[in-house]
């Protein structure tokens, strides 16, 4: 079993940032890819960004490329997510996820483990 738990979600200005972490819980974390999607009122939950077991390996949505920043720590089984030049259409509520996978995947179908959510709010 898994327990993810977000933090740092806020109210910032477009243009300004936030760091979001993600503590997890339970030893299959320490094997697996990482990932952060969101979900808007009325949409459908969409990537963002995700990170392989040893940090080699990142992946990141073309919305978010060049402003959004995956990072992990095993030592203290942390996932962040920095967000930098947000946009109101940043606006979301944000899950951190894991996937039993080697791979580092996209789709939120192949995560099986999520935490409750954190809401980010960019106002124009």
């Amino acid at each position: 079993q898994v327990q993810l738990v977000e933090s740092g979600g806020g109210l910032v200005q477009a243009g300004g940032s936030l760091r979001l972490s993600c503590a997890a819980s339970g030893r299959t974390f320490l094997k697996n890819t990482m990932g952060w999607f969101r979900q808007a009122p009325g949409k459908e939950r969409e990537f963002v960004a995700a990170i392989s077991y040893s940090g080699g390996t990142t992946t990141y949505a073309d919305s978010v490329k060049g402003r959004f920043t995956i990072s992990r720590d095993n030592v203290k089984n942390m996932v962040f997510l920095q967000m930098d030049s947000l946009k109101p259409e940043d606006t979301a509520v944000y899950y951190c996820a894991t996937t039993p996978y080697g791979w580092v995947p996209t789709t939120h179908s192949e995560y099986n483990y999520w935490g409750q959510g954190t809401q980010v709010t960019v106002s124009s």
